[in-house]
Protein backbone atom coordinates (compact mmCIF):
# COMPACT_ATOMS: atom_id res chain seq x y z
CA UNK A 1 0.00 0.00 0.00
CA UNK A 2 1.32 3.31 -0.42
CA UNK A 3 2.66 5.50 2.45
CA UNK A 4 -0.12 7.45 3.99
CA UNK A 5 1.68 11.04 4.03
CA UNK A 6 1.77 10.30 -0.35
CA UNK A 7 -1.60 8.71 -0.43
CA UNK A 8 -4.09 10.56 -3.16
CA UNK A 9 -7.12 8.77 -3.54
CA UNK A 10 -10.47 9.91 -5.23
CA UNK A 11 -14.16 9.64 -5.33
CA UNK A 12 -15.73 9.73 -8.72
CA UNK A 13 -19.28 9.65 -8.63
CA UNK A 14 -21.22 10.01 -11.77
CA UNK A 15 -24.52 12.68 -11.42
CA UNK A 16 -26.98 9.71 -13.55
CA UNK A 17 -29.19 9.35 -10.58
CA UNK A 18 -29.15 9.25 -6.20
CA UNK A 19 -26.57 7.77 -4.94
CA UNK A 20 -26.93 4.26 -3.42
CA UNK A 21 -25.75 2.47 -0.44
CA UNK A 22 -23.86 0.66 -2.62
CA UNK A 23 -22.04 3.88 -3.55
CA UNK A 24 -21.79 4.83 0.04
CA UNK A 25 -20.03 1.57 1.06
CA UNK A 26 -17.04 2.14 -1.45
CA UNK A 27 -16.43 5.82 -0.77
CA UNK A 28 -16.28 4.61 2.97
CA UNK A 29 -13.84 2.41 1.75
CA UNK A 30 -12.10 5.05 -0.20
CA UNK A 31 -12.29 7.16 2.93
CA UNK A 32 -10.73 4.98 5.30
CA UNK A 33 -8.07 3.77 2.62
CA UNK A 34 -7.17 7.54 2.08
CA UNK A 35 -7.02 8.36 6.18
CA UNK A 36 -3.77 10.50 6.70
CA UNK A 37 -3.48 11.47 3.10
CA UNK A 38 -5.58 12.78 0.30
CA UNK A 39 -9.28 12.07 -0.86
CA UNK A 40 -10.20 14.03 -4.14
CA UNK A 41 -13.60 14.81 -4.80
CA UNK A 42 -14.01 14.32 -9.12
CA UNK A 43 -17.93 14.29 -10.73
CA UNK A 44 -18.16 12.38 -13.59
CA UNK A 45 -20.67 14.27 -15.62
CA UNK A 46 -19.23 14.24 -19.36
CA UNK A 47 -22.49 12.43 -20.57
CA UNK A 48 -24.83 15.24 -20.65
CA UNK A 49 -27.67 13.14 -22.42
CA UNK A 50 -27.75 11.06 -18.19
CA UNK A 51 -26.45 14.20 -16.41
CA UNK A 52 -28.52 16.07 -14.68
CA UNK A 53 -27.96 19.30 -12.30
CA UNK A 54 -29.98 18.38 -9.22
CA UNK A 55 -28.42 15.00 -9.23
CA UNK A 56 -24.87 17.01 -9.51
CA UNK A 57 -26.04 19.08 -6.45
CA UNK A 58 -27.65 15.96 -4.33
CA UNK A 59 -24.12 14.28 -4.26
CA UNK A 60 -22.04 16.74 -2.50
CA UNK A 61 -25.31 16.64 0.55
CA UNK A 62 -25.51 12.97 0.41
CA UNK A 63 -21.99 12.26 0.78
CA UNK A 64 -21.64 14.57 3.47
CA UNK A 65 -24.63 13.34 5.28
CA UNK A 66 -23.06 10.46 5.16
CA UNK A 67 -20.11 11.21 7.09
CA UNK A 68 -17.48 10.95 3.71
CA UNK A 69 -15.41 13.84 4.10
CA UNK A 70 -12.52 15.13 1.17
CA UNK A 71 -9.80 17.35 1.06
CA UNK A 72 -10.02 18.21 -2.65
CA UNK A 73 -12.58 19.32 -4.84
CA UNK A 74 -15.54 19.00 -6.21
CA UNK A 75 -13.16 19.11 -9.50
CA UNK A 76 -16.06 18.38 -12.89
CA UNK A 77 -15.17 16.52 -15.49
CA UNK A 78 -17.15 18.74 -18.31
CA UNK A 79 -15.21 21.40 -17.42
CA UNK A 80 -11.69 19.17 -18.52
CA UNK A 81 -10.12 19.56 -21.85
CA UNK A 82 -9.23 15.77 -23.26
CA UNK A 83 -8.56 16.71 -26.83
CA UNK A 84 -4.31 16.87 -25.67
CA UNK A 85 -4.31 13.21 -24.31
CA UNK A 86 -6.46 12.05 -27.89
CA UNK A 87 -3.95 13.52 -29.85
CA UNK A 88 -1.10 11.88 -28.00
CA UNK A 89 -2.55 8.66 -28.80
CA UNK A 90 -3.06 9.91 -32.60
CA UNK A 91 0.39 11.18 -32.71
CA UNK A 92 2.03 7.62 -31.54
CA UNK A 93 -0.50 5.88 -33.48
CA UNK A 94 -2.18 3.74 -31.13
CA UNK A 95 -5.56 4.66 -31.96
CA UNK A 96 -8.36 4.62 -35.13
CA UNK A 97 -11.29 5.72 -36.28
CA UNK A 98 -13.97 3.27 -36.43
CA UNK A 99 -17.29 3.12 -38.17
CA UNK A 100 -18.50 -0.22 -36.64
CA UNK A 101 -21.76 0.56 -34.10
CA UNK A 102 -22.47 -1.70 -31.65
CA UNK A 103 -24.83 -3.93 -33.39
CA UNK A 104 -21.98 -4.54 -35.57
CA UNK A 105 -19.53 -5.77 -33.45
CA UNK A 106 -22.22 -8.01 -31.94
CA UNK A 107 -23.49 -9.55 -34.81
CA UNK A 108 -20.23 -10.44 -35.88
CA UNK A 109 -19.70 -13.97 -36.91
CA UNK A 110 -15.47 -13.94 -36.06
CA UNK A 111 -16.22 -12.17 -32.85
CA UNK A 112 -15.56 -13.83 -29.30
CA UNK A 113 -16.90 -12.92 -26.49
CA UNK A 114 -15.23 -11.49 -23.32
CA UNK A 115 -16.53 -11.58 -19.72
CA UNK A 116 -18.49 -8.33 -20.36
CA UNK A 117 -19.25 -7.82 -23.69
CA UNK A 118 -18.39 -8.85 -27.66
CA UNK A 119 -14.26 -8.89 -28.36
CA UNK A 120 -14.31 -6.62 -30.90
CA UNK A 121 -12.85 -8.42 -34.33
CA UNK A 122 -10.73 -5.45 -35.66
CA UNK A 123 -12.91 -4.68 -38.34
CA UNK A 124 -11.53 -1.08 -38.82
CA UNK A 125 -7.76 -1.30 -37.90
CA UNK A 126 -6.38 -0.89 -41.40
CA UNK A 127 -7.36 3.23 -40.59
CA UNK A 128 -4.58 2.86 -37.85
CA UNK A 129 -2.69 4.41 -41.25
CA UNK A 130 -4.86 7.54 -41.61
CA UNK A 131 -5.06 8.27 -38.03
CA UNK A 132 -2.24 10.98 -38.24
CA UNK A 133 -4.01 12.80 -40.95
CA UNK A 134 -7.40 13.60 -38.68
CA UNK A 135 -7.31 16.81 -37.00
CA UNK A 136 -10.53 16.04 -34.53
CA UNK A 137 -11.97 12.92 -33.26
CA UNK A 138 -15.72 14.03 -33.77
CA UNK A 139 -18.26 12.97 -35.66
CA UNK A 140 -16.76 8.70 -35.50
CA UNK A 141 -16.07 6.45 -32.86
CA UNK A 142 -12.27 5.94 -31.50
CA UNK A 143 -10.44 2.82 -30.98
CA UNK A 144 -7.46 1.75 -29.16
CA UNK A 145 -5.41 -1.29 -30.77
CA UNK A 146 -4.75 -3.56 -28.19
CA UNK A 147 -1.25 -5.60 -27.91
CA UNK A 148 -3.44 -8.84 -28.91
CA UNK A 149 -1.55 -11.98 -27.31
CA UNK A 150 -0.52 -9.87 -24.41
CA UNK A 151 -1.59 -10.76 -21.21
CA UNK A 152 -1.76 -7.79 -18.64
CA UNK A 153 -1.37 -8.72 -14.50
CA UNK A 154 -1.94 -6.38 -11.85
CA UNK A 155 -2.20 -7.16 -7.91
CA UNK A 156 -6.07 -5.75 -6.55
CA UNK A 157 -5.40 -5.01 -3.05
CA UNK A 158 -8.81 -7.00 -2.06
CA UNK A 159 -9.40 -9.70 -4.86
CA UNK A 160 -5.59 -10.96 -5.77
CA UNK A 161 -3.60 -10.98 -8.75
CA UNK A 162 -6.00 -11.12 -11.82
CA UNK A 163 -4.90 -11.52 -15.68
CA UNK A 164 -6.54 -11.01 -18.60
CA UNK A 165 -5.14 -11.27 -22.48
CA UNK A 166 -5.42 -8.52 -24.65
CA UNK A 167 -7.46 -9.84 -28.14
CA UNK A 168 -8.86 -12.73 -26.11
CA UNK A 169 -9.95 -11.71 -22.66
CA UNK A 170 -11.02 -8.26 -24.36
CA UNK A 171 -10.29 -6.23 -27.84
CA UNK A 172 -9.88 -2.17 -29.41
CA UNK A 173 -11.73 -0.50 -27.09
CA UNK A 174 -13.52 3.06 -27.91
CA UNK A 175 -11.95 5.82 -26.17
CA UNK A 176 -13.76 8.53 -27.78
CA UNK A 177 -17.49 8.44 -28.74
CA UNK A 178 -18.56 9.69 -32.29
CA UNK A 179 -20.89 12.66 -30.56
CA UNK A 180 -17.39 13.91 -29.36
CA UNK A 181 -17.23 12.95 -25.73
CA UNK A 182 -14.40 10.84 -24.24
CA UNK A 183 -14.99 7.83 -22.92
CA UNK A 184 -14.87 6.94 -19.22
CA UNK A 185 -11.71 4.76 -20.46
CA UNK A 186 -9.73 7.63 -21.57
CA UNK A 187 -11.13 10.36 -19.33
CA UNK A 188 -10.35 8.44 -15.92
CA UNK A 189 -7.20 7.71 -17.07
CA UNK A 190 -6.29 11.32 -17.97
CA UNK A 191 -7.88 12.68 -14.79
CA UNK A 192 -6.41 9.92 -12.51
CA UNK A 193 -3.36 10.86 -14.14
CA UNK A 194 -3.63 14.90 -13.73
CA UNK A 195 -4.44 14.47 -10.36
CA UNK A 196 -1.70 11.92 -9.05
CA UNK A 197 -3.71 9.68 -8.19
CA UNK A 198 -1.47 6.98 -6.13
CA UNK A 199 -4.87 4.54 -5.74
CA UNK A 200 -8.54 3.87 -7.29
CA UNK A 201 -10.71 2.46 -5.00
CA UNK A 202 -14.10 1.21 -6.79
CA UNK A 203 -17.04 -1.54 -7.46
CA UNK A 204 -15.39 -5.03 -8.62
CA UNK A 205 -18.12 -4.11 -11.29
CA UNK A 206 -15.08 -2.26 -13.16
CA UNK A 207 -12.50 -4.85 -12.54
CA UNK A 208 -12.67 -5.87 -16.13
CA UNK A 209 -11.92 -1.82 -17.10
CA UNK A 210 -8.82 -2.31 -14.94
CA UNK A 211 -6.91 -4.05 -18.10
CA UNK A 212 -8.03 -1.57 -20.45
CA UNK A 213 -6.88 1.60 -18.48
CA UNK A 214 -3.25 -0.37 -17.61
CA UNK A 215 -2.90 -0.17 -21.18
CA UNK A 216 -3.62 3.53 -21.49
CA UNK A 217 -1.33 4.23 -18.74
CA UNK A 218 1.53 2.59 -20.49
CA UNK A 219 0.60 4.26 -23.71
CA UNK A 220 0.80 7.56 -22.45
CA UNK A 221 3.92 6.97 -20.10
CA UNK A 222 2.31 7.17 -16.80
CA UNK A 223 3.07 4.84 -13.80
CA UNK A 224 -0.66 3.20 -12.99
CA UNK A 225 -1.94 3.97 -9.52
CA UNK A 226 -2.27 1.10 -7.16
CA UNK A 227 -5.81 -0.66 -6.86
CA UNK A 228 -8.93 -1.62 -4.67
CA UNK A 229 -12.07 -3.17 -6.02
CA UNK A 230 -14.85 -3.11 -3.79
CA UNK A 231 -17.44 -5.89 -3.06
CA UNK A 232 -20.76 -4.71 -4.54
CA UNK A 233 -23.37 -4.45 -2.28
CA UNK A 234 -26.79 -6.51 -3.88
CA UNK A 235 -30.22 -6.89 -3.15
CA UNK A 236 -32.19 -10.30 -1.38
CA UNK A 237 -32.55 -11.57 -5.64
CA UNK A 238 -28.73 -11.09 -5.59
CA UNK A 239 -28.80 -7.94 -8.34
CA UNK A 240 -26.02 -5.63 -7.63
CA UNK A 241 -27.50 -2.18 -6.60
CA UNK A 242 -28.34 0.04 -9.06
CA UNK A 243 -29.61 4.03 -8.95
CA UNK A 244 -33.01 2.93 -9.49
CA UNK A 245 -33.37 1.08 -6.49
CA UNK A 246 -34.99 4.02 -5.00
CA UNK A 247 -35.22 3.20 -1.88
CA UNK A 248 -32.13 2.66 -0.68
CA UNK A 249 -30.53 5.61 -1.90
CA UNK A 250 -28.75 7.89 0.44
CA UNK A 251 -31.66 10.24 -0.27
CA UNK A 252 -34.69 8.26 0.66
CA UNK A 253 -32.54 6.57 3.51
CA UNK A 254 -32.20 10.23 5.50
CA UNK A 255 -36.14 10.80 4.50
CA UNK A 256 -37.02 8.02 6.24
CA UNK A 257 -35.08 9.21 9.21
CA UNK A 258 -32.33 6.59 9.28
CA UNK A 259 -29.17 8.06 11.02
CA UNK A 260 -26.44 8.27 9.08
CA UNK A 261 -23.85 7.39 12.06
CA UNK A 262 -25.67 3.75 12.12
CA UNK A 263 -26.33 3.53 8.48
CA UNK A 264 -22.16 3.90 8.98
Amino acid sequence: MVPQNTYRGRLAPSPTGYLHLGHALTFRTAQERASGGVLVLRIEDLDASRCRPEFRAAIVEDLRWFGIEWQEGPFFQSERDYLPVWRRLRDAGLIYPCACSRRDVASALSAPHGEDEPVYPGTCRHRLGEARDIESPEGVNWRFRVPDGEEIVFRDARAGELRAVAGRDFGDFVLWRKDNIPSYQLAVVADDAAMSITEVVRGEDLLQSTFRQILLYRALGVAEPAWYHCLLVRDKEGRRLAKRHQALSLRELRKSGVDAAELR
